[in-house]
């Protein structure tokens, strides 16, 4: 008996995938409104693990997508709206050609628009959900926002993302979020850690911009697109959780519309309150004003599970967290006109400091460079001519590692022109075996409570006397060497006439020989660990193998690493040396 015909590749994997051409057509879309469908719904290209069943046999290179995700995305109504848009567009090329400028104006007031706000809540159903997707979308809207308004991208949405990423940098100032920072080739490294969840973003530095030609701003600007609402719906949340007006409106002038006279000069009214917002140097407006109460402790209840030592290790953390948000706090800074001013601007307030700069340079300068309360001027020259005395001159790196380190760290170190320390990145953990810079060593030591300056003067102290010491040996060796080759000399003698007399033969007592436990112990580890290997199977043996070649590599490349800086410090140490016999001459 004979049942229905197996056809091939009408089951299994073969049905679950389709091309990108058949999902196109399927769609009725060209290819650029089916790449930019994708974006917006987030669905992506798939690559099947049997690619020759699915492709039905062939070997050909094809881009397949999920039959599943294809299907989803029939039932979306933007969809629609691209219809829509080319028919548009097909109208208005008509309008023009026959120079119907009515039939142009009335198309132009009806052109078809489209808002995505469906399209966020679908794919982000919680807040949470949002926050843990915002790296990217914070990432590309600063990148936007330092653009040039040339032809390569909309102005609109230029000014729509500065505006967005203001609005993002303003709430991190006033919930004091910002955890580390790093200056790397790209740009600035930011972590905010935003309602318990961490976000790290880039933001690129500001110079002028040469748009590279192999890079395609179409679908750049598409997620630019999506990520704008999605970060306009998150600034929303956030302002409203701390209590925010949104739009923000600064401290004092919520109510009027602020038109600064210093302003008028700088910018022109309508972009005059954006720029004293970008300005980070004054507080928002909250919707209930703040009453001023008395601190009250709040009772703590322990969690299900945890013990006294564990509660101990939270409130710790709890602790060192609120002073690392208070860290700049009663210290007033002063920016040259050469140091970066936004981002130190906006790590500076993130810690409770105040801030300003020349009122030349931008707009919303609080104080003026004569102000006598100032304790840090940032500058980046080799030397300062006019000094005032009790205020410190510092190279920006300070600000930075100051944060990074969670402690104000000592000045000495970052005066102007002075050689500064390496900038150390607080994104890598090491781990144990891993290669620990002595600077990362010393900055550890500092957060214990230890002061590492002084033990290193007096290892500087130590090494001086002990290579004053080796000199003096030296000279004494080679008196010694003469003594020593004598004392030889009769020892030989000596030997040769007791070999020619009879040695006593004696008979001594026996000892006990001790048996190292310890080694005894290690010794049978060490063989039960030969045998349990020998009994591995080939495939586990293979991984085995693979893992300890990792971690012998590892530690290979730590060794070469402190062998690196081992031979580094003798160069310094030598060249030092070197200096001080010259300065002796």
């Amino acid at each position: 008996m004979g049942g229905l015909e197996k056809k091939k590749y009408e089951r299994g994997s073969a049905t679950n995938y389709i091309t990108r051409n058949r999902a196109r057509k399927k769609l009725q879309l060209s290819l650029p409104d089916f790449r930019r469908l994708c974006i917006l719904k987030g669905i992506y290209p798939h690559e099947p693990k049997h690619k020759k069943k699915v492709n039905k046999g062939s070997t050909a290179a094809r881009t397949f997508y999920l039959l599943k995700d294809i299907k989803f995305l029939l039932h979306e109504p933007i969809v629609n709206k691209f219809r829509e848009y080319k028919v548009f567009v097909r109208k208005l090329r008509k309008a023009y050609g026959k120079s119907e400028w009515s039939t142009v104006d009335r198309l132009k007031d009806n052109k078809p628009s489209y808002k995505l706000d469906h399209i966020v809540k679908e794919r982000y159903p919680t807040f949470v959900d949002a926050l843990r997707d915002l790296d990217d979308a914070l990432s590309m809207c600063f990148l936007f926002s330092t653009f040039p308004r040339t032809g390569k991208c909309h102005v609109q949405t230029i000014q729509l993302c500065r505006r967005l990423a203001v609005e993002f940098l303003n709430y991190v100032i006033a919930s004091r979020s910002l955890r580390k920072v790093f200056l790397s080739i790209k740009g600035i490294y930011y972590q905010a850690e935003v309602l318990g969840q961490p976000v790290t973003w880039i933001t690129p530095y500001t110079f002028a911009h040469d748009h590279p030609t192999d890079v395609d701003y179409r679908v750049m600007a598409t997620f630019t697109e999506f990520y704008t609402t999605l970060l306009g719906f998150v600034n929303f949340r956030l302002y409203h959780s701390l209590n925010l007006l949104y739009p923000p409106k600064i401290d004092g002038q919520a109510d009027v519309e602020l038109k600064p006279a210093e302003g008028k000069e700088y910018a022109m009214d309508s972009e005059s309150y954006l720029e004293k917002l970008s300005a980070l140097s004054a507080s928002l407006a909250r919707v209930v004003a703040p009453t001023h109460e008395d601190e009250v402790e709040m009772d703590e209840f322990p969690v299900e599970g945890e013990t006294a030592e564990q509660m101990d290790a939270r409130k710790k953390e709890q602790e060192v967290l609120e002073k690392h948000k208070k860290l700049f706090e009663g210290l007033r800074f002063f920016l040259n006109r050469e140091v970066p001013r936004e981002p130190l601007a906006f790590i500076i307030r993130c810690f409770g400091g105040q801030v300003s700069w020349d009122k030349s340079l931008c707009i919303g300068a609080t104080y003026d460079v004569s102000d006598p309360s100032i304790t840090h001027q940032i500058v980046d020259r080799p030397r300062v001519e006019q000094q005032v005395v009790g205020r410190y001159y510092l190279q920006p790196q300070w600000v930075f590692d100051s944060v990074n380190a969670k402690l104000c760290l000592p000045v000495a170190d970052y005066f102007p022109g002075v050689l500064l320390p390496p900038h150390l990145s607080p994104f890598v953990t090491e781990q144990e075996g891993d290669y620990v810079p002595p600077e990362k060593l010393k900055l550890l030591a500092m957060q214990r409570g230890e002061n590492p300056d002084e033990e290193s003067e007096e290892e500087e102290e130590e090494e001086e006397e002990e290579e004053d010491e080796n000199d003096k040996e030296e000279e004494e060796e080679e008196d010694e060497s003469e003594k020593e080759e004598e004392m030889k000399l009769k020892k030989m003698e000596e030997q040769k006439t007791q070999s020619n007399k009879a040695l006593p033969v004696k008979v001594t007592a026996g000892k006990l020989r001790l048996e190292d436990k310890q080694r005894l112990e290690q010794e049978q580890q060490s063989e039960e660990k030969r045998l349990a290997i020998m009994m591995m199977k080939k495939r586990e043996k293979y991984l085995y193998k693979k893992i300890m070649f990792g971690k012998k590599r590892k530690v290979r490349e730590a060794n070469k690493l402190a062998a690196k800086r081992k031979a580094h410090d003798t160069a310094v140490k030598e060249e030092k040396k070197k200096s001080k016999k010259a300065r002796r001459a």
